[in-house]
């Protein structure tokens, strides 16, 4: 046992060392026992501050270290004596053990622990000593004080660092010293420490002040070492926060921290009992959005700053807004009646309450309306409190209890309960949505004065607290228990939400197919007949109405009990009206017809009529026009005082409280319904050819049907009809979406044009006009100078240029070094990008040197070249080219610059008189005599001798050198380039001569001392070296398309910038779950079944990245993988390298933290006009950026704009479990000390004796050790996981964000410098004019950067990147109706988390919950925009299952998105042009896309119908029919849309708009090589599944794709189990219905049925194929074989209890039926699968064996044979383990079956007209027939176990699985054969691989390639 012990204690020694070295092996930091504290001891703060510092003293004393951690040992005993906590009985054990070994180690026998109080009182004083305390403090100080630190900011962040760390030591100390002082005796605590000790430690205390946790403003502490709070506005934010007369004293016990005065917000927290750390998260808020809102209007000055009243104010109307709005629809006072009226201190006290208010409400922030509820009676409660004037605060009475005052215990926590009691009943979203009442049924509760029942405080015997009864398993078959109604809105599963919702536009399709058509009918004849037909019209309308009316009374079905009376009411009139409406027109038209029928029949009846239904059609046009259209409403405002109008209004459109005044200005309106008018002029066109055969079809009275017909015989061949017409219905209500795909791309096209997108997309581009950059950066990116554009002559000019190049360049320069941190261009190339600063003496720009190179030489041919021709010709060549120009002039002056730099006396008089000379010969035009131009290379070489020495630091030898280059230079320039007459200047030449002659001139030389001067040497040495064209600079694609774009960009249209100072604020948020951080050495090792590495596969994705990688760490670029291994530093470095190549949070954070770098930058840059400490510098470095990440106030000021936060939701737990997760989130944390995390910590404690779970949002930051440092930790009701994850985690941290604004990022998602440059810009669109209202949602353009990784990635990123760029472009402008689909948007914060947050969050319904926000945003009068001129980076699925998944969920959110309020709302609400747009962008599109689908369905069930029943045959036989041009149009365009062609229209123009027409078309044409067809094929199969499967069983989930890199090969059994339901099974019966046509239809020839179903066949061999076709290794043999063989085994194995899908054929089987839950949902099914019965029907009839019988004793017969097929199946399939008694019983009777089935097809072939292709016409007819009993069997499943036949079913289940699979299996095996199929297909998927020189090849061979690995 000792020695398990002594392990034991060195392992925790270990561990503790570790922990002091703060990494292990490979970088990541370690959490020993000191950083593991378990969360559920509640001081664990105070617990980890005494171990780290014992930790760290333990060399200097172990015996005060021991001190230490008994101490802290005695603590987490005092908090959990039984060790209930979880993780606490390991903790205590590992610290005991630690104990022991410090008691061991200590010398000299036994401890008097007596003394432990004298050691700690000496070490404190040594301690001090040791670090010089006293000097610390005051050397930091003189650092500060002496501006000196602008220069060495490294250092003083060292100094500060260092400071920081000794005080925090100190710190603990005394905190332990006092605590066992007081142990010792409470009454002589006092005494015990001396006095003198105690007054140092009063002092060291006093300057430990920063290091009391704060998030960005230290408001609990003062300090000057964090800048932040020097600013005057938040300063003055801070003290109109002061306690102000009126407000009662608070109690003497109200615990203050010294540091600070008393609040506003201490005296809420004392009476509303609100948590401590609540009130101090919100105290900053407010102090941030004051400071911040102020900083906007103007800054303030420096003495006794004080905001100003508009400040206020605006913070006041923005935070209440949603209040006030809320007060004025329920027509109540708001408790501070008039707004105008309240005064500065009452603004402020109430917008501080609403804020406390809302951080600590936890899960209810998603009722926004229920918070006002809260507001509106604490105010009161205030108000009357104040009224009152008592002397000391009394605690609320709506907030206390028997146990204190708590706002969460007495007020969140009962409607947290119930919610959660809801929310608990929907059975992990099982549960049908009407069964229980989400987030949104609560919230609306509060949209009326019924709400005002709840009472104040909380009446908990309201029915609105009564709690569901929990469902059980037999409730839910039965549909539910008993609970509360839905409020106004049930969410049932049905289809009728899409009529429901968008009534208007079925109601306008219907109409016109009818009038189209009657008026095709009439051949286009107007005269009364055709007028009389059309005038049907109006009863189609009302009836239609009527249907819309029905509806709203069944949907309505859950909701009466709860529902306000007004809306029922408004519902049954509705309902009244219209059904009197319909019968007494119906009735009207029906009368007229009559009486025109007779001979002399009269027309007053239908006079009547049409005055009726004119009278009706004009008020509803007019009421329609008032309510819709924009022109209109302020009218209709004006006479709300009407009753009549009032109640026709309310008639016409429901009053919610969202969805008021949704309309647009009178220009955006024309706007988006002319589009739309262009949209319908070209839809109507093909319904005329159709009306021909159908007259024709239904005439025939003779045809003989070949079957037993039923229906069309007497029916004038109604399904006939019906089958030529079906197709072309279905095409007429989509073939509007495929009109609105073309004019969008084309508008959006246009767009694009319009703002400038595309013009620069080539390294030629930015070549040609890289000279426009600096101005143009000047123009959209610096802030306005107001002298800039004053400058008029040329000479100015030149300055300006020069002025802006000087202003451009440090931010070019910074750009150009994150790509070089980044790896995308190597040394070499930064050095040839980055430009010089501007700032010197030379009278022209310096542009980069990737821009001059080789131009001098070019320059020097051409001189040398040029003997007979004049200066004039020699120069106008030269001019030619404008940077050869730029490279010989600054050449001409650096060369005198340096020159005169370096020499002395007569060598500079020769520099003088040479230069004087050449400009004379210039201004004589005879630079061409006087000088000989082709001794140049002469003059360079000795230039470059002269130059080459002096790169280097001053030397002897270096010295020499350059006076002989300075001297042979002076020679050839004398005896050999000179050709002037020297008589002119005589004495100064002789001079020069007598000088050379003598020795002395140049003995001397002035080295360059200086950077700037050394920096002109290096470029002019360049300039004159560099002979490579640098027109390839730089060479990454990557680094080529982010410098193409935002020089692009600087040319596009955004708003001004504003001073970093005066700029809003924003946030950005992370979502982050368990996803990966940071890969790990493992992950980038592990091979997978080819040997292929993570690592070695980027290594040859991304060739270029690795070499300029290597050479970053100072490796050399051949360098082994191994060699890295040895250096810890080089390893994190590779893991970061590799990370940033993936969709990891790694990557997310360092995009997101490239905002604090700009803005540092940008601030750093305008301090001059900041006036702040570091404006002292001169204004000759005015763009020097050294150091700037190090400016404290440029910091500060960032963190005042800019606040990151990462909700890690399970954190907690990762970092309890040691995961390695945790640990790489705390390492980003501690290289981006602006970085944030929040997430939910779970404590267990004891309460009445039970151990109980309490949740707490927490906030962390990385301390000044490397370690968390907990900033905020809010106790919250419960579990705050009630709806779904992402929005719930969301939800959690919002409070913890910042600003005015908040962008929301994706934790796939990457972010790049010079993006972020323009973020100011971006935000100054919240002021910009945007319609009517001012934009609440900012819509940001995507890259989505894994489009190279293969071709499926390079679709996904085709189809993704026109959606978010030309799309969304339209979306917003002209259509209005852009929602947020995901990020990266920035959102107006306040006011969204004012109206409920940034998604929604109810189980199910809001499965995608992004759109959710857009949704809100738009009801609550917000508006959403469109920028393209700002990217961010996005990461998107790379394989096919990643993508399926995917797309399988979001279309099953559109599913759930049609049975939503929000949707049924907008489609209300919108007026009718905005509304088609809305439809055909949200659910509208899947619907169309199913419709595709559903149109192959019909054209081919019509062809079968026609095959079957042999009508077909005989109507082309008899008319030549069928062959009419609309339903050829109605199958070219389902062919075209099927095949993509549709969905590429805006990706081609979308192309060709951003690479050129040429390029567009190489990449398109690239892509139909690849393949693209199939894969857009394919989606449309997914996309259909899923949003039909949602609607009608639900099932929609979250997807976790994956975000890796796939270039693993998918077994085939893996792909069966996901694309079985929804692609195969599907595809199978097209091929069927094609085999049935092809056998039984009638065609002329081979060429007419190819035609009229190629279509059909691509698309089913495409759902068929595709997931083999795109899988890497697909159709290599060995793969093949092993897939089959896996196949097989997951086929027969038969599964049991836990096994899962993925393991048995069983257990996916119930897997995949689990869905159908639902009674509804099981007749469906039932309806859907009778369609396999027809083929028997038809087929049984074709047979020879029946000859021309065509009774129903056919058919009878034919189920008879199937029963007898069925038993033989039974037979042969009886399992073998019930009969292990009776083997050979059971074999022989299997052997007589078989026997006696083959000699009774042989007889029967023999003696009876039965023939072979009898036989296979049976199979193809009892095939879909077993199909159909499968399909019914499955949707009543209980049903079918109750009887016993279920074995039997999922035998036929297997079967048909087993011969599904062959099918698909025997294609692929074939092809496998043949190793090019193999070679075809890789070149296939990784063809860009390829194009750009990758080794895909070497990386799908496999056999271990990675030798070095």
């Amino acid at each position: 046992m000792s020695r398990v012990e002594h392990l034991w204690e060195r392992l925790v020694h270990a561990a503790l060392r570790s922990e002091k070295a703060g990494f292990d092996a490979f970088g990541r930091p370690v959490g020993g026992i000191a950083g593991n504290v378990p969360s559920s001891l509640a001081k664990n703060r105070d617990i980890d501050a005494i171990l780290r510092a014992a930790d760290e003293i333990q060399d200097d004393d172990p015996n005060v270290s021991r001190i230490l951690c008994e101490h802290a040992y005695s603590l987490s005993q005092n908090l959990d004596p039984n060790s209930e906590g979880r993780g606490v009985l390991q903790f205590k054990t590992g610290l005991m053990s630690v104990i022991k070994q410090k008691l061991a180690k200590k010398e000299g026998g036994s401890i008097d622990r007596s003394q432990d109080i004298a050691c700690l009182q000496e070490f404190y004083k040594i301690y001090r000593e040791k670090h010089k305390v006293d000097e610390l403090r005051e050397d930091e100080m003189k650092l500060r004080e002496s501006g000196a630190f602008s220069g060495n900011l490294g250092e003083l962040e060292r100094k500060t660092v260092r400071r920081r760390r000794v005080f925090a030591t100190l710190k603990v100390l005394r905190m332990v010293l006092e605590q066992l002082t007081e142990e010792v005796s409470p009454d002589d605590a006092e005494r015990l420490i001396p006095e003198e000790l105690k007054l140092v430690m009063e002092s060291d205390a006093a300057m430990t002040e920063d290091l009391i946790a704060y998030n960005i403003i230290p408001l609990d502490a003062s300090t000057i070492t964090n800048t932040i709070v020097s600013f005057p506005e938040v300063q003055a934010a801070v003290s109109a926060l002061k306690y102000f007369q009126g407000l009662p004293k608070l109690p003497g016990d109200f615990s203050i921290p010294a540091t600070r005065n008393a609040d506003m917000l201490d005296f809420l927290q004392c009476i509303f009992g609100f948590q401590k750390d609540n009130v101090c998260n919100q105290r900053e808020h407010v102090v941030h959005l004051l400071a911040n809102e102020q900083s906007q209007l103007r800054i303030l000055e420096e003495t006794e700053p004080i905001l100003d009243e508009a400040a206020v104010r605006n913070v006041f109307m923005k935070s209440l807004g949603n209040y006030i709005n809320w007060c004025t629809y329920l027509c109540i006072q708001p408790a501070f009646s008039n707004p105008q009226d309240v005064n500065r201190e009452k603004m402020l006290l109430f917008v501080s309450l609403n804020f406390l208010i809302w951080g600590e409400a936890a899960n209810i922030r998603f009722l926004p309306e229920c918070l006002c509820y809260l507001f509106h009676h604490m105010v009161r409660e205030l108000d009357e409190m104040l009224r009152q004037q008592i002397a000391t605060a009394q605690p609320a009475n709506s907030c206390k209890s028997e146990n204190g005052v708590s706002f969460l215990d007495q007020i969140i926590s009962p409607l947290y309960e119930i919610v959660a009691a809801e929310a608990a009943n929907n059975e992990n979203g099982r549960a049908p949505h009407s069964a229980w009442r989400n987030y949104d049924d609560f919230n609306e509760y509060f949209w009326s004065l019924h709400c005002f029942e709840l009472g104040w405080p909380w009446k908990r015997s309201s029915s609105f607290f009564h709690k569901p009864k929990p469902r059980s398993k037999n409730l839910l078959k039965s549909g539910g228990s008993k609970h509360r109604g839905k409020t106004s809105f049930v969410e049932h599963r049905t289809f009728l939400h899409l009529y429901h919702s968008f009534h208007r536009l079925w109601i306008f399709l219907f109409m016109m197919f009818q009038g189209l058509t009657i008026i095709a009918f009439n051949n286009g004849h107007f005269n009364s007949k055709t007028m009389r037909e059309v005038l049907s019209l109006g009863p189609t309308f009302v009836v239609m109405k009527f249907c819309e009316s029905v509806l709203d009374i069944l949907m309505m079905y859950g909701a009466y009990s709860t529902t306000r009376s007004v809306a029922v009411s408004r519902v049954f009139l509705r309902f009244l009206w219209f059904s009197l409406a319909s019968v007494f027109i119906c009735f009207l038209y029906v009368k007229a017809l009559q009486e025109e029928s007779k001979l002399n029949g009269n027309s007053v009846v239908l006079r009547i009529y049409v005055f009726v239904l004119g009278i009706y059609a004009g008020v509803h046009v007019f009421f329609s026009s008032l309510m819709r259209i924009p022109a209109c409403h302020q009218l209709t405002n004006r006479c709300d005082h009407w009753r009549l109008v009032r109640f026709v209004k309310w008639m016409h459109q429901e009053h919610y409280y969202v969805g008021r005044g949704m309309y647009e200005r009178t220009t955006d309106f024309i706007k988006y319904m002319l589009f739309w008018l262009v949209v319908l002029a070209a839809k109507f066109s093909f319904i005329k050819p159709l009306v021909e055969p159908t007259q024709k079809i239904v005439g025939f009275t003779d045809l003989k049907y070949s079957w037993h017909d039923l229906v069309s015989r007497n029916n004038h061949n109604a399904l006939a009809v019906a089958s030529l017409w079906a197709p072309v219905v279905a095409i007429y209500l989509l073939d509007i979406y495929v009109f609105y795909t073309i004019l969008s791309a084309v508008v959006g096209f246009l767009l694009g044009a319009r703002d400038r997108l595309g013009e620069i997309r080539s390294l030629e581009a930015i070549h040609r006009l890289f000279e426009q950059f600096p101005q143009a950066f000047m123009d959209a990116l610096h802030v306005p100078l107001p002298n800039r554009t004053s400058r008029q002559s040329s000479s100015e000019n030149v300055e300006q240029g020069k002025f802006d190049a000087a202003r451009f360049s440090p931010f070019w320069n910074e750009i150009i070094n994150n790509l070089r941190e980044e790896d995308y261009i190597n040394d070499l190339e930064k050095e040839l990008l980055l430009m010089p600063k501007n700032s010197g003496k030379l009278p022209l720009v310096q542009w980069p040197l990737f821009l001059l190179g080789s131009k001098i030489f070019l320059a020097k041919d051409i001189a040398v070249e040029s003997r007979g021709d004049s200066q004039d010709v020699l120069w106008e060549r030269i001019c030619r080219d404008d940077y050869m120009k730029y490279a010989v002039e600054e050449c001409f002056h650096t060369i005198k610059l340096i020159l005169m730099e370096i020499l002395e006396g007569e060598g500079r008089m020769w520099v003088d008189r040479l230069y004087e000379d050449i400009q004379g010969s210039i201004a004589k035009k005879s630079i061409h005599v006087d000088f000989e131009l082709s001794k140049l290379p002469l003059v360079i070489s000795r230039l470059t001798a002269l130059l080459g020495p002096m790169k280097e630091e001053e030397k002897p030898d270096s010295v020499s050198g350059a006076v002989n280059a300075v001297q042979d230079l002076y020679d050839v320039v004398r005896h050999d380039v000179l050709s002037i007459n020297m008589r002119d200047h005589y004495e100064t030449w002789n001079q020069l001569s007598k000088a050379r002659t003598e020795g002395r001139l140049f003995s001397k030389l002035k080295w360059p001392k200086d950077a700037e001067t050394r920096a002109q040497v290096k470029r002019l040495c360049s300039l004159l070296t560099i002979q490579d064209s640098a027109a390839n600079i730089p060479n990454n694609l990557e680094a080529r398309r982010r410098l193409e774009f935002f020089t692009n960009s600087l040319f596009m249209k955004m708003p001004a910038a504003k001073l970093v100072r005066e700029m809003l604020s924003f946030s950005v948020f992370t979502p982050y779950y368990s996803e990966t951080v940071l890969y790990s050495m493992d992950e980038l090792q592990k091979k997978n079944e080819d040997g292929i590495s993570t690592l070695f596969y980027l290594q040859k994705i991304f060739p270029d990245e690795w070499k300029n990688f290597l050479a970053r760490i100072n490796r050399d670029e051949n360098a082994q993988d191994s060699e890295l291994y040895d250096s810890p530093r080089d390893v994190l470095e590779l893991r970061f390298w590799a990370s940033y190549r993936g969709q990891t949070l790694a990557r997310t954070v360092r995009g997101m933290m490239y905002y604090r770098k700009a803005l540092m930058l940008q601030s750093y840059l305008e301090r001059n006009a900041a006036g702040d400490v570091e404006a002292a510098i001169s204004s000759d470095v005015a763009t020097d950026t050294q150091g700037y990440e190090f400016s404290p106030a440029a910091r500060a000021l960032a963190d005042l704009k800019f606040t990151y936060v990462v909700t890690c939701q399970i954190y907690g737990i990762q970092r309890e479990e040691q995961k390695p997760e945790a640990a790489d989130i705390a390492l980003l944390m501690q290289r981006n000390e602006a970085l944030r995390v929040a997430y939910i910590d779970s404590v267990e404690t004891l309460k009445d004796g039970k151990v109980q779970t309490e949740f707490y949002s927490k906030l962390v930051k990385a301390d000044i050790n490397g370690k968390d440092q907990e900033i905020y930790s809010i106790k919250l009701p419960g579990n705050p996981k009630l709806g779904e994850g992402k929005p719930e985690n969301q939800n959690h941290a919002v409070i913890f964000t910042r600003g005015n604004a908040v962008q929301t990022i994706d934790m796939n998602q990457d972010n790049y410098f010079e993006e972020a440059l323009k973020m100011r810009n971006l935000l100054e669109e919240f002021h910009t004019d945007h319609g009517i209202r001012p934009p609440t949602i900012l819509g940001v353009r995507e890259h989505v950067f894994t489009g190279s990784v293969s071709s499926l990635a390079s679709f996904m990123s085709n189809q993704e990147t026109s959606f978010v760029t030309l799309g969304q472009r339209v979306l917003a402008k002209p259509l209005k109706v852009r929602m947020h689909y995901g990020h990266p948007d920035v959102f107006d914060r306040v006011f969204h988390i004012t109206r409920g947050g940034i998604s929604k969050a109810s189980r199910v319904i809001n499965i995608s919950e992004d759109i959710y926000a857009g949704f809100n945003s738009t009801l609550r009068q917000g508006n959403v925009t469109h920028h393209e001129y700002i990217q961010v980076g996005k990461g998107r699925d790379v394989g096919l299952n990643q993508i399926a998944l995917f797309e399988g969920k979001v279309a099953g959110g559109n599913g759930e998105q049609v049975l939503s309020r929000d949707i049924y709302r907008l489609g209300q609400l919108f007026d009718f042009f905005r509304m088609m747009s809305f439809y055909f962008t949200t659910v509208g599109y899947y619907f169309c896309t199913m419709l595709t689908v559903l149109t192959v369905y019909a054209f081919l069930y019509g062809k079968a119908y026609l095959a079957l029943s042999g009508i077909g045959e005989q109507l082309q036989i008899r008319a030549q029919i069928l062959n009419n041009t609309a339903l050829t149009t109605a199958l070219n365009t389902q062919f075209l849309y099927q095949i993509g062609m549709f969905t590429a229209v805006p990706m081609v123009l979308g192309f060709i708009l951003e690479q050129g027409f040429l390029r567009a078309v190489v990449s398109f044409v690239t892509m139909q090589f690849q393949l693209c067809s199939v894969f857009f094929t394919f989606s449309l199969g997914t996309r259909t599944h899923y949003f039909g499967r949602t609607i009608l069983h639900g099932g929609a989930r979250y997807q976790a794709t994956g975000r890796g890199f796939v270039v693993r090969h998918i077994k085939f059994s893996e792909n069966y189990r996901l694309y079985s339901r929804s692609h195969f099974v599907k595809g199978l019966e097209v091929v069927l219905l094609l085999i049935v046509y092809l056998a039984y239809g009638y065609n002329e020839g081979a060429l007419s049925y190819i035609l009229l179903s190629i279509s059909s066949w691509f698309m089913a061999l495409s759902w068929l194929f595709a997931p083999y076709l795109f899988n890497p290794s697909g159709f290599e043999w060995q793969k093949t074989v092993e897939d089959f063989r896996d196949w097989t085994n997951w086929l027969f194995y038969r599964g049991g209890i836990g096994v899962k899908g993925g393991e048995s054929w069983e257990a996916w089987w119930d897997e995949e039926l689990a869905h159908i839950r639902t009674f509804g949902g099981r007749l469906a099914e039932t309806i859907l699968s009778l369609r396999f019965f027809i083929f028997q029907y038809g087929i049984i009839y074709k047979l020879d064996v029946q000859g021309q019988n065509r009774s129903l004793t056919v058919y009878g017969l034919s189920w008879i044979v199937l029963a007898v097929l069925i038993i033989l199946f039974k037979v042969f399939t009886f399992s073998q383990k019930i009969s292990v008694n009776f083997q050979l019983l059971l074999r022989f009777i299997q052997g007589i079956s078989l026997l006696l089935a083959l000699a009774g097809i042989v007889i029967a072939i023999a003696m009876t007209p039965l023939s072979i292709t009898d036989i296979f016409a049976c199979i193809l007819a009892f095939i879909p027939t077993g199909w159909g009993i499968i399909s019914i069997a499955v949707a009543w499943k209980p049903l079918v176990k109750k009887l016993g036949f279920w074995k039997s079913i999922r035998s036929m289940a297997r079967l048909y699985d087993a011969g599904m699979g062959m099918l698909i299996f025997i294609p692929i095996a074939f092809c496998s054969w043949f190793p090019f199929v193999s070679t075809f297909q890789t070149r296939l998927m990784f063809n860009q691989a390829f194009s750009r020189g990758l080794e895909i090849s070497l990386i799908l061979a496999g056999n271990n390639p990675n030798t070095g690995i």
